[in-house]
């Protein structure tokens, strides 16, 4: 007997598609369970209801229409009963079984990589990440359009190129071309951002800052933690700091846009933050792929804050997931720190932050352990710098103006011939400064 699982959470204030979510078990996944209701909150982040949960076993998918054919029935009967708007199957479909479901059940279809499409398309903000989702859309959309315009007739006349094609023919190899050229020219779009993106972190390169990057599963807190550095910096206008925040919001994929910010708080380091797109379990090859000039901004970093949402149950598995990407990526060898956002939900909160080697047990939300988590930063930064004494001239007022933004100063005076400074340089700041040592 089918599992199903039914759920009454509507929102009187604002209607929403009613969707009936279907899962296909293949050889007992052991990650199963984990991934439908990954699907539940996928679906609940595009602001649909989710009224029912329907799963099969299988040893391997119908090639017709994906799940069994007794099953095709009883997803129309539940689409019937809980007047749904929309099945989503949490599996990837082939063009076929998406057509042949679609004439079957009478209703609106999507597959798990549509969903995350369609979330993705409402979240981005920027030209960069609005071109990112549309290629990736682009992509998805291609290898679908045979058979989508089957009711038209297939039979032809005339003379032309397309002579011998029926209107269906006619219709879909116009959009196939229409889809191509569009695709072209938005990768043109896309590289000439990746170019300007390169100048940037170019200039940063010479800046010499530290680069931090948060990393880590959708809904994990990066935001948050953001938000919380940018609240922990210095001391100014209240007005600016909050201009410098990042959207925040208990949903997956809250924030597409990648953010910069420069982090500054009294005798640190500085260091820029960049906060990433999220990372879901079988993300969308397509998505990877149109965002890779993104995600290239975590290969930059010196320093990885792997974010975790250490209640939820699940957080083990998302920590493979995102170690999965970063992999690919090819990020492994960057250092690493461990944060486990959201503790207070495990712990109580005189018991926070809890720090283990390159864990640290916090709460972004509440302000807890940002203060432990700064200084873990600021222990990576110092095994790269130079402890020294330096006697600036005050001729090279650009030398000085450089070091208090960049160097952890320990100590400084006005001398005679100058300002002397005790403290801790980059090697290329040391290199091109030694003529100063005292």
């Amino acid at each position: 007997m089918a599992e199903q699982k039914f759920y009454m959470d509507i929102n009187e204030e604002e209607k929403k598609e009613r969707a009936v979510l279907v899962g296909v078990d293949f050889d007992h996944m052991p990650d199963f369970e984990l991934y439908m209701d990954e699907l539940k909150q996928l679906a609940r982040a595009c602001n649909m209801e989710v009224v029912c949960i329907i799963t099969q076993n299988l040893d391997t998918p119908n090639k017709a229409t994906f799940i069994g054919p007794g099953k095709v029935d009883e997803v129309k009967e539940t689409v019937i009963m809980q007047e749904a708007d929309i099945v989503i199957f949490a599996q990837t479909l082939s063009p076929s079984q998406l057509r042949n479901l679609q004439n079957q059940l009478h209703v609106a279809i999507m597959d798990r990589t549509s969903l995350i499409l369609e979330i993705f398309s409402k979240r981005a903000k920027t030209r960069e990440a609005k071109i990112q989702v549309e290629v990736a859309r682009l992509q998805y959309t291609l290898p679908r359009l045979v058979g989508l315009h089957e009711a038209l007739s297939r039979q032809g006349g005339g003379s032309g190129s397309m002579s011998n094609k029926g209107s269906g023919e006619k219709k879909l190899e116009l959009d196939r071309r229409y889809l191509e050229n569009r695709l072209a020219q938005l990768r043109r779009e896309l590289k000439e951002l990746e170019e300007n993106r390169q100048v940037q972190r170019k200039r940063r390169d010479k800046n010499g800052i530290f680069r931090v990057a948060l990393v880590g599963y959708t809904n994990a807190g990066k935001s948050t933690l953001m938000n919380a550095f940018i609240d922990y910096g210095k001391k100014g206008d209240e007005f600016d700091r909050d201009e410098k925040k990042v959207f925040e919001k208990d949903m997956l994929f809250a924030t597409l846009d990648t953010t910069v910010r420069r982090i500054e708080s009294e005798g640190r380091i500085p260091f820029l933050l960049t906060d990433t797109v999220g990372f879901v379990s079988h993300l969308p090859h397509a998505l990877v792929e149109a965002f890779h000039s993104t995600l290239e901004e975590t290969t930059d970093a010196d320093v990885l804050l792997h974010v975790v949402d250490a209640s939820d149950v699940n957080h083990e598995e998302q920590l493979d997931i995102t170690a999965e990407v970063l992999k690919e990526l090819e990020c492994g060898s960057i250092p690493a720190i461990y944060v486990y956002n959201k503790a207070d939900i495990l712990f109580p909160s005189e018991e926070l932050p809890k720090r283990i080697g390159n864990k640290i047990y916090m709460s972004a939300f509440h302000r807890i352990g940002v203060e432990e988590l700064l200084q873990m930063l600021q222990e990576v930064f110092m095994k790269k710098y130079i402890s020294c004494e330096l006697l600036i001239p005050y001729s090279d007022g650009a030398a000085y103006s450089h070091l208090k933004k960049n160097a952890g100063i320990d100590e400084e005076s006005y001398e005679e011939n100058g300002i002397r400074i005790k403290g801790k340089l980059l090697p290329e700041d040391y290199m091109r400064l030694e003529k100063y040592k005292m």
